[in-house]
């Protein structure tokens, strides 16, 4: 399912318009973009936890050629999903 997919799915679950749910996405990604990039964490009860989390700098290889890279230290978004949500899907 592609974003536009989706994003029809969730209009027809709120009864709103594709533009409605489309703009309320967008919304949420957003927020979540700015709460995460201040350096706090979002916790949606029931649902899941989204954080960054630090990365070390690494040494790597480049599948392609072989050769070693150096990979730099850096912030990754993380999404832990919780116990009930997953649950949903083991019944």
């Amino acid at each position: 399912m592609n974003k536009s997919e989706f994003v029809r799915a969730y209009a027809d679950k709120l009864g709103v318009t594709i533009k409605v749910a489309d703009a309320s996405l967008t919304a949420f990604k957003e927020a979540l973009t700015d709460v995460l990039a201040s350096g706090d964490y979002v916790h949606i009860s029931g649902f899941a936890t989204f954080e960054l989390k630090e990365k070390e700098a690494r040494a790597g290889i480049n599948p392609k050629t072989g050769e070693k890279v150096d990979i730099p230290a850096c912030k990754t978004p993380v999404v832990k999903f919780s116990k009930n949500y997953k649950d949903t899907f083991n019944k």
